[in-house]
């Protein structure tokens, strides 16, 4: 591991998925200042070494902005463009497989951190009318797209998991009838503990999921309680034991570095609980 590896897995890390939560807060250690020097040669002292800190490009970035791994940010998304725009983005690179995002932007609760793009409601049926709309626009587009293969495939939101069973399957059924999938493809979703029965992780299975990604946040309760997401930690690890006995083949959880009452003691304990 390089001293740049080794300096970076030493700091607090914001939340490694495709769309990290806004509680992640840029710091001048995140906004590309120079990293630590590199370790003194022998018979060096520290003292004897000159760091050299830019401090304007400190200030410059020492505040809250961003995702930063949200790019481009939504700020730069528009729908003021015309279909030959589009057109040529997609004939931009033929030969490259397709990472497919679906957004399922449904929750039952709201947590008090989200920046994502939700809908906070408990009618059922709103999420049949958001695939009807869903479908129009795949039928319409992947036909763009007929001489390139899938090779990632990620559902995020929002909760993936506030699909019921058939919705789920017919979703599935849906991408996989208007797009072409490797057999080796990464089939990704993104659970709610608190929104998911085991027999639910059977079904995802069943319809091809192979990862799971566990939003899971913090385990302090206070934490839990000040977001609004209070959850049972048993049965976390019970949901994750269960989706590697089926064939899951890779499972993580997602913590949120920033959230109230968060210290750096205790969001350490949380990623040794994480790891067990």
């Amino acid at each position: 591991m390089s001293r740049r590896q080794k300096w970076l897995a030493a700091q607090p890390a914001c939340r490694p998925s495709l769309a990290a939560q806004p509680a992640c807060r840029p710091s001048w250690r995140e906004a590309g200042t120079p990293y630590p020097p590199e370790t003194p040669s022998e018979g060096v002292s520290m003292s004897e070494q000159q760091i050299d800190w830019d401090l304007a490009l400190i200030q410059k970035y020492n505040y809250s902005g961003p995702r930063y791994t949200s790019y481009p940010t939504a700020l730069e998304f528009s729908e003021d463009f015309e279909d030959a725009a589009f057109l040529q983005a997609v004939a931009r690179y033929p030969e490259r497989p397709l990472s497919l995002y679906v957004h399922i932007p449904f929750c039952h609760k709201l947590c008090y951190f989200c920046g994502c793009n939700k809908i906070v409601t408990r009618q059922q049926h709103k999420a049949d009318q958001y695939l009807d709309a869903l479908e129009q626009e795949i039928r319409h587009r992947a036909p763009l797209f007929a001489d390139r293969h899938v090779s990632q495939l990620h559902w995020g939101g929002g909760t993936p998991t506030y699909l019921n069973k058939a919705q789920i399957s017919r979703l599935m059924t849906l991408l996989r009838e208007n797009f072409h999938f490797n057999t080796d493809a990464e089939i990704s979703i993104e659970v709610d503990p608190r929104e998911i029965e085991l027999d639910v992780l059977d079904h995802l299975r069943a319809e091809g999921f192979n990862r799971l990604s566990m939003g899971v946040q913090d385990f302090n309760k206070e934490v839990q309680r000040l977001v609004n997401r209070e959850q049972d930690e048993e049965f976390i690890f019970a949901l994750l034991n269960h989706a590697r006995d089926i064939g899951f083949t890779s499972t993580n959880i997602d913590l949120i570095y920033g959230l109230p009452k968060q210290t750096p003691e205790s969001f350490a304990v949380a990623q040794r609980e994480g790891v067990l």
